[in-house]
């Protein structure tokens, strides 16, 4: 047996000596489809205890030392904690009452344990993740990945290289994956529905997407915008007008960061506007949750 998922047989054997606990859950790489589990893998689950417990589950970490001490911790919500044990597991969790665990996004869960009067189905009450948007289309993400690129340029010539990074190497990737997604449905991978680049190598090889290109690093953004543009222009029918921009501004030299920067024509462009995950649809279906009381636990 996995040392993993060991530890949450040790940890449901002490919790079904508490009478205010009512299940354990495991979650991504300790749930469902914990074949995955690897010695990378870090380990995420839910424990569902009665109404009114759950602050005392979180306060405190004297349960979650039953097994093995705990070496570090800290509460990263107000309903879980992330700790490492003293043997090198290292631990995600939250805590919810039955209740608070309907109202909840997850996939994926496993019942470690759970009493015997316990409510059925726990591991599926979950809510699905929300449908896609009506902007997720190919159209969409184009357009937006080009005018992260555009920005993101921009941010570069004007020596801001740390926001241009993510404008270019992060958000214009993401409307990739996207479109990646959108036109290759049928490519064989574990999707995560809360964080698309998740698996994303164990999808496409390097000469179909070449993701080292497009994220070689704080110093390269120029270069990646390049591979980027270069990959959505072979793919794409690319509007003339922002396509002429982008090429411009790859063109222009570095050292003319002080110059006033080059800027399209007045005709329409389809989306003229970038943003960010946090300001429209996300890249790829929903936006992944922060904590482990969101479902993008996948270890």
């Amino acid at each position: 047996m996995h040392p993993m998922l060991r530890r949450l047989d040790e940890l449901a054997a002490h919790l079904a000596t508490r009478p205010d606990t009512v299940a354990l859950l495991g979650l991504g790489s300790a749930g469902a489809a914990h074949d995955r589990l690897d010695a990378h893998s870090d380990l995420d689950f839910f424990l569902v205890v009665a109404d009114g417990a759950v602050a005392r589950y979180v306060d405190s970490v004297d349960w979650l030392a039953a097994p093995c001490p705990v070496a570090y911790s800290f509460a990263n919500e107000r309903r879980g904690r992330k700790a490492l044990y003293a043997d090198g597991i290292f631990v995600e969790y939250a805590v919810f009452t039955v209740g608070e665990l309907a109202g909840l996004s997850f996939t994926g869960a496993r019942v470690v344990w759970q009493r015997p009067d316990a409510p059925t189905g726990l591991a599926a009450q979950g809510a699905s993740p929300p449908p896609a948007t009506p902007y997720d289309t190919v159209e969409f993400h184009l357009n937006e990945a080009l005018t992260n690129l555009y920005v993101g340029l921009h941010r570069e010539a004007r020596g801001e290289r740390l926001n241009a990074s993510r404008f270019i190497q992060s958000y214009a990737v993401d409307r990739v994956l996207a479109l990646a997604r959108l036109t290759s449905p049928g490519t064989a991978h574990r999707r995560d529905p809360f964080d698309p680049t998740r698996r994303v190598e164990q999808a496409y090889p390097p000469e179909e997407l070449p993701l080292a290109e497009m994220v070689p690093g704080y110093r390269a953004n120029r270069d990646a915008a390049r591979a980027t543009f270069s990959w959505l222009s072979a793919r794409f029918p690319v509007h003339p007008v922002l396509g002429e921009a982008i090429r411009r501004l790859l063109a222009t030299a570095p050292d003319t960061a002080g110059a006033p920067p080059p800027r399209p024509d007045s005709r329409p462009v389809t989306s003229t506007r970038p943003t960010s995950p946090d300001r429209t649809a996300p890249a790829d279906g929903p936006a992944p949750p922060t904590g482990p009381g969101g479902a993008s636990r996948d270890g």
